[in-house]
């Protein structure tokens, strides 16, 4: 596990740090949680790009002529 150095505002720190105890946690827990949010949410992010993109070249389907244009779209 890696040590980071943060600047941050003593008043956020004194709010963050009643917020962490309230929760039974600490500072360095509530950033750890959510910078691990992050990269798991980042994660999961690209693995569905990536699927798509196979499920998309796998596909049979094809799409025909376009048959519409903008202003016909708007016609009432």
């Amino acid at each position: 596990m890696k040590n980071i150095t943060l600047s941050i505002d003593e008043r956020v720190l004194t709010a963050v740090r009643r917020y962490a105890a309230e929760r039974e946690s600490t500072v360095n827990g509530l950033v750890r949680e959510f910078l691990t949010g992050i990269a798991v949410n980042q994660d999961r992010a690209r693995e569905a790009r990536r699927r798509i993109r196979e499920l998309s070249k796998r596909s049979k389907a094809r799409m025909g002529s376009i048959s519409w244009n903008r202003e016909s779209l708007h016609d009432r």
